[in-house]
C-alpha cells in the first residue's frame, strides 16, 4: 500500500444560501486503504460525497485524484476519472424497469459500449461474486428483498473494475445479520478489487467492520481522525458521545446553540 493519497481533499467548502456546510474539509485517503466517515444528520457527510462525485459543484478547495485536480479538469478527462470510480448508493437506488442483470451491466452497455451478450456474463459474473445465483439475474428488483437489492447495488459497484469504490450508507434499512452480510462482502470486494474505498455512514458496526481508518465530520469540519480500532479512545469528547449514542454532550449543545 503506498503512502502517496489516491484521493486527497484540501480545504473544500460548500454553502447552500446562508448555510454553509463544508468549511474547509482536510482529508487523505491512502491507496487501498478503506476510510468511512462518520457523523451524525446534517453535518455534511452526503454533501462531501457528492463533490468528490461530481454532483455537486464545491465553493472552493480542491480534490485531487492521483495529483489530477478534478475541479480543473476538462470534461472529458472528468468522464475519463469518473470511468475509475464505482458507488453504492443508499437505497440501492436500482432502476425498477429494468432487470437485474440490466442494472448491474447498465455502466457497461451506456457507458462503455459493451455487447448486450458480453454485459450479461459480466453481469452474472458479478452477482456470483455477492453471492447470489444467476437466474436472479432475471427478476426485477421489486421481486427482491431490501438485502438482496443492496447485494445487485454493489455487484452494479464493482462491474467496471473500478479502483475507487464509494459507499453510501450502506447498511441502512438492513436488518443486523443482513447488515453483517453487507459489510463482510464490502470488504471482500474491496480487498479483491485492491481498490481505495471511502463510505459515509452513521452505523457504527459498519465503521468498525469495514474501515482501516475513520475520519468524523462535525460542523463542516472533520474533528478527528484515526484507526478504527482507536475510535472507541479517541480522547475526543464529539466522537465519544456520538460512538457510543449518548444524549448528552458536546454535540447537543452545540445544536441548542443554533
Amino acid at each position: 500500500m503506498s503512502d502517496a493519497p489516491k484521493i486527497a481533499i484540501r480545504g473544500l467548502k460548500k454553502s447552500f444560501g446562508a448555510k454553509s456546510v463544508l468549511k474547509g474539509i482536510d482529508l487523505d485517503v491512502r491507496q487501498g486503504s478503506s476510510l468511512v466517515v462518520i457523523g451524525g444528520s446534517g453535518t455534511g457527510k452526503s454533501v462531501l460525497l457528492k463533490c468528490v462525485l461530481g454532483i455537486i459543484q464545491p465553493d472552493a478547495g480542491e480534490i485531487l485524484i492521483d495529483g489530477d485536480n478534478l475541479l480543473k479538469l476538462s470534461a472529458f478527462d472528468r468522464r475519463r476519472r469518473a470511468r475509475e470510480i464505482g458507488m453504492l448508493f443508499q437505497g440501492s437506488a436500482l432502476f425498477d424497469s429494468l432487470s437485474v442483470w440490466e442494472n448491474v451491466a447498465f455502466r457497461l452497455i451506456h457507458g462503455e459500449g459493451k455487447s448486450r451478450r458480453e454485459a450479461r456474463e459480466k453481469a452474472i459474473e458479478c452477482l456470483a461474486k455477492v453471492g447470489l445465483a444467476a437466474d436472479v439475474g432475471a427478476l426485477q428488483p421489486a421481486e427482491l428483498s431490501g438485502g438482496m437489492q443492496k447485494r445487485v447495488a454493489l455487484a452494479r459497484a464493482i462491474a467496471a473494475d473500478p479502483n475507487i469504490l464509494f459507499f453510501d450508507e450502506p447498511t441502512t434499512g438492513l436488518d443486523p445479520i443482513t447488515a453483517d452480510v453487507i459489510n463482510r462482502l464490502i470488504i471482500e470486494r474491496v480487498k479483491a478489487l485492491g481498490a481505495t474505498a471511502v463510505s459515509i455512514t452513521h452505523d457504527m458496526t459498519s465503521a468498525r467492520r469495514i474501515a482501516d481508518e475513520i475520519a468524523m465530520i462535525f460542523d463542516g469540519r472533520i474533528i478527528w481522525r484515526g484507526a478504527a480500532a482507536d475510535v472507541g479512545a479517541s480522547g475526543n469528547p464529539y466522537v465519544d458521545q456520538f460512538v457510543n449514542g449518548r444524549a448528552d454532550g458536546p454535540i447537543k449543545m452545540a445544536l441548542r446553540a443554533v
